[in-house]
C-alpha cells in the first residue's frame, strides 16, 4: 500500500485551477454541457421519469430548494437535485464515456458538483476546478478497478467509481481538508454500488444507480464537512473499495500521473445514445452505407466482432439482444442498434420509437455478434471488426475507437446539434440555445 486514499485526496484538497492547462477546464465546460443536454430530454421523456419523481414526492423528498433541475420547473433540496439530474443524465445512455475505465464520468460527478455549487454560491471557475477533481478521481478509480475484472463481478463503475468522484467534486466546493476529503471517500466507500443485473430484464437500475452515485458522493462530502469521521484507507485497505470490488485491483493506478496527466482529456462524447459498445459498429456500418450507396435490403448478413466485454453488454444472449423489448434493452443491443443504423442510415434517440418493428426485428436477425480476441489487450476496449455481405460478396472493415474520442472529439458545431437536438423538444428554442451557451457563472 502507498497511501492511496491520503494521496488522491491531497490531489483533491490541494488543486488550484491556476495550475490546470486552460484547455482542461474548457473540455469540462463542453462535457458539462453535453451532459444538461441529456438531462433536459430525460426530465420529460425517460419513461422511468415518472417513478423517480413520485418517489420522491411520496417520501417528502421532492421540497421546494435552491438547486436547478435541469428541463424541471421548479427548485428542489440539494440532495434531490443531485439525484435527480444524475439519473436523468444518465437516463438516455447519451452521456460522455472515458474509454480506459470503462466509464461515464459525467453523469455522477457534475450534478454532485452543480448541487454543491449552489449550496456554496460557488464561481463558475470554482465548479469548474470541482468537476476535473472528480472526473480525475472517478476516471482513475476506474482504472485501478480493471474494467474487465469489475465487469466480471457484476459492477457498474459509473455507480461505483463515480460515488468517489462526486464525493470529491463536492469536497472541493466545500473546502474540505485532505483528512476531511479522505473521511469522505471512506463513507463513500460504504455507499459505492451499481450492479449489472438491469440486463437481464431492461430494469431502470442503471439511471438510478448513477442519480444515487452523485447524491451519495454529496452526502459523504456533506458528512466529511459536519466532522463525520469516515473510515481510513478506503480505497487500497485490505476491506476497502478496489480489493473489495475487483478480483485485479491495480492499486497505483489511482494516482499514476497525479497532477501531471488529465483524465479529464480523455473523456469522449458519444454521437449515439447507446451503449459506447455499440458505437464503432455503427460508425461502420454508417460509412460503409453512405460509401457504397446500400440499403438494409442490400446487406444479406452482417457480422460484427467485439471486446469481451462488449459482448457481455450488448450481445449476448444473441437471440434476446435481437428482440429487444424496452429502451433499457434496446441501449444495450448489438443486432437492433445496427439494424437501426442499416435500415435508417442513422441512429438517434428517437429511434428507439422502432422497438418492435417488424422490419427493424427481421434486420437484428441477419446480425451475429462474436466476441472478437483481437480486439482484447489493446489500450481501449471499444472499437469493432464487422463485415457485411451483399451479392457481391463480403466487405470488411476494423475500427479501432468509435468516434467521439479526443481524437476525434465533436468541434463547438457538432457539439451545439446534439444539444439543440436534445433540448429543444422540452424547452423552447430559444431557452434551449441559451442553454446550450451556459458560461457556468456565479452559483452555476
Amino acid at each position: 500500500m502507498a497511501n492511496e486514499t491520503l494521496t488522491l485526496a491531497g490531489y483533491v484538497a490541494g488543486l488550484d485551477a491556476r495550475d490546470i492547462p486552460s484547455e482542461v477546464l474548457l473540455r469540462a465546460r463542453d462535457l458539462a454541457t453535453d451532459l444538461i443536454g441529456s438531462i433536459v430530454r430525460a426530465s420529460r421523456e425517460s419513461e422511468s421519469t415518472p417513478s423517480i419523481l413520485a418517489a420522491l414526492h411520496d417520501l417528502a423528498l421532492d421540497g421546494e430548494g435552491g438547486c436547478t433541475v435541469f428541463g424541471l420547473s421548479r427548485g428542489y433540496g440539494p440532495a434531490a437535485a443531485a439525484l435527480l439530474n444524475g439519473a436523468f443524465g444518465h437516463s438516455l445512455d447519451f452521456d460522455d464515456t472515458h474509454a480506459d475505465s470503462s466509464l461515464h464520468p459525467s453523469a455522477p460527478v457534475v450534478p454532485a458538483a452543480l448541487a454543491a455549487a449552489e449550496m456554496t454560491g460557488a464561481s463558475g471557475r470554482d465548479l469548474l476546478l470541482a468537476i476535473v477533481a472528480g472526473y480525475e478521481v472517478c476516471c482513475r478509480l476506474g482504472n485501478a478497478l480493471d474494467p474487465t475484472s469489475h465487469y466480471a463481478r457484476g459492477f457498474h463503475p459509473t455507480a461505483t467509481a463515480g460515488t468517489f468522484g462526486a464525493a470529491a467534486a463536492a469536497g472541493k466546493l466545500f473546502g474540505l481538508s485532505t483528512e476531511s476529503i479522505a473521511s469522505a471517500f471512506g463513507v463513500a466507500a460504504s455507499q459505492a454500488a451499481g450492479s449489472l443485473q438491469f440486463l437481464v430484464n431492461g430494469g431502470w437500475n442503471k439511471r438510478w444507480q448513477v442519480g444515487q452515485a452523485a447524491m451519495n458522493g454529496l452526502m459523504a462530502a456533506s458528512l466529511a464537512s459536519n466532522g463525520f469521521r469516515g473510515a481510513s484507507e478506503a480505497l487500497e485497505g485490505k476491506h476497502g473499495f478496489l480489493h473489495g470490488y475487483s478480483d485485479k485491483a491495480r492499486v497505483e493506478f489511482a494516482v499514476a500521473g497525479l497532477g501531471r496527466v488529465y483524465e479529464t482529456m480523455k473523456i469522449a462524447v458519444k454521437p449515439f445514445p447507446s451503449c459506447r459498445y455499440t458505437h464503432a459498429a455503427i460508425d461502420g456500418i454508417l460509412a460503409l452505407r453512405r460509401e457504397k450507396n446500400w440499403s438494409a435490403a442490400d446487406v444479406l448478413e452482417a457480422r460484427i466482432g467485439l471486446h469481451k466485454n462488449g459482448i457481455v453488454l450488448t450481445g449476448d444472449p444473441l437471440e434476446e439482444k435481437r428482440h429487444p423489448k424496452s429502451i433499457v434493452d434496446g441501449q444495450f443491443s448489438m443486432p437492433f442498434t445496427a439494424a437501426v443504423a442499416l435500415s435508417q442510415g442513422r441512429f438517434g434517440w428517437d429511434d428507439y420509437s422502432l422497438l418492435g418493428n417488424a422490419g427493424i426485428e427481421a434486420i437484428a436477425a441477419r446480425v451475429d455478434v462474436q466476441r472478437d480476441p483481437r480486439l482484447e489487450g489493446l489500450r481501449h476496449p471499444f472499437g469493432a471488426h464487422i463485415a457485411l455481405r451483399t451479392k457481391a460478396g463480403w466487405v470488411e472493415r476494423s475500427i479501432p475507437d468509435p468516434s467521439g474520442e479526443p481524437e476525434t472529439f465533436p468541434d463547438a458545431r457538432q457539439r451545439g446539434e446534439k444539444f439543440m437536438t436534445l433540448a429543444t423538444p422540452v424547452l423552447h428554442n430559444g431557452a434551449a440555445s441559451l442553454l446550450s451557451r451556459l458560461e457556468f457563472g456565479h452559483g452555476h
